[in-house]
């Protein structure tokens, strides 16, 4: 195990591959990185070369900070990139994605049930946006929270929603994008908020800021918050695509047992333990180079993450939501299990352990 914590790149992925049908990885010792400064909520950052990017809403629009390390982003100076100079309304979310050079960001915009998904783009991470354009999503119903990706030479998109036009559930949805700015084809709901670990918290439940990430295997995941954002049972959990399956196939993704990253021992999956300092850590960002899930790591080592919490000992609220750094590992050998579905009602792989 120790050999495999000092590997890097394709060494580290063939040894675990042989370890993984032994035992579950141990996961490189984390460095417990402190908070923030910044209070703030929903982080997104990348790396490009050594550099790091950041994103947020901030005065009626969406600012970017660029720093040497994670830590760094909160002192950063915030440059302000667009503005709602129309307005669009809330503005939440920022994501920032790079694709054939130029850098996306894609943010929600509106109202009660009317937001609905924008995308700007410039050639540079702090400047030279141009004005917002509205995503056509399938279906064209309320939606926070979407992000795109790539996946098996595929743009994907993927984002929470609602399945009409009452706000009675948040799911998670995937449609296929034709170009950065440019969705294709139908929406297809990938998981819904319907177990009892991520029903604690409600009105509505949710399943909501899902990011993409790509396991050892090759296998994808998306990792989600559930419960409710306005209380400390929010946390990460994850859906992890079976091998060979189809992103578009609901029942082709796996759930994990239980929140993976949280405060609540109760909603926790069997073997992973809630958190120390924080309270109802969510809404995450794995800081990959160009933001990119093809960089996402081997097993063994850990690597940064962004996620907003409250610290403990201080009253839940959005308003006291701050942007920490964290670190998270890949872990093998994971069964995620279901019942009453069509086709097997188990699969094992690589799962995710996440920490303050």
């Amino acid at each position: 195990m120790k050999l495999l914590r000092c590997l890097r790149g394709a060494a580290a992925f063939a040894l675990a591959a042989t370890l993984a049908a032994v035992v579950p990885l141990v996961c490189g010792a984390p460095a417990r990185a402190g908070q923030t400064t910044l209070r703030a909520a929903d982080p997104s950052v990348i790396r490009v070369g050594s550099t790091y990017i950041s994103v947020q809403s901030a005065g009626g629009g969406i600012a970017v900070r660029q720093a040497a390390s994670t830590a760094a982003l909160a002192s950063a100076p915030a440059r302000q990139v667009w503005s709602d100079t129309h307005g669009r309304g809330e503005v939440w979310a920022p994501e920032l994605v790079t694709d054939g050079g130029r850098y996306y960001i894609y943010f929600t915009a509106g109202t009660g049930a009317a937001h609905r998904m924008f995308v700007i783009s410039s050639a540079a991470p702090d400047s030279g946006y141009g004005a917002e354009t509205q995503l056509a999503l399938p279906d064209g119903k309320w939606a926070i929270d979407g992000t795109m990706f790539t996946f098996a030479g595929q743009r994907w998109f993927v984002w929470s929603g609602w399945a009409g036009d009452t706000n009675v559930e948040q799911n998670l949805y995937i449609a296929r994008m034709g170009s950065p700015t440019a969705p294709t084809g139908a929406r297809f709901i990938i998981s819904q908020p319907r177990e009892s670990w991520e029903r604690v918290v409600g009105n509505p439940f949710i399943n909501e800021a899902p990011e993409a990430v790509k396991d050892p295997s090759g296998q994808l995941h998306i990792v989600y918050s559930a419960n409710g954002s306005w209380s400390d049972q929010y946390c990460l959990a994850d859906l992890r695509l079976r091998s060979g399956g189809d992103p578009t196939y609901v029942w082709d993704w796996y759930k994990s047992n239980g929140c993976l990253f949280g405060s609540d021992a109760a909603t926790m999956m069997p073997g992973w333990d809630p958190t120390l300092h924080v309270n109802g850590p969510g809404h995450h960002s794995f800081v990959l180079l160009n933001g990119d899930i093809a960089t996402s790591p081997p097993a063994g080592p850990t690597f940064p993450l962004m996620f907003h919490a409250v610290p403990k000992g201080t009253p839940y609220s959005w308003d006291n939501r701050y942007w920490y750094t964290g670190s998270f590992c890949w872990w093998g050998g994971t069964t995620y299990s279901r019942a009453n579905v069509p086709g097997p009602t188990a699969d094992t792989g690589w799962s995710l352990k996440f920490f303050e």
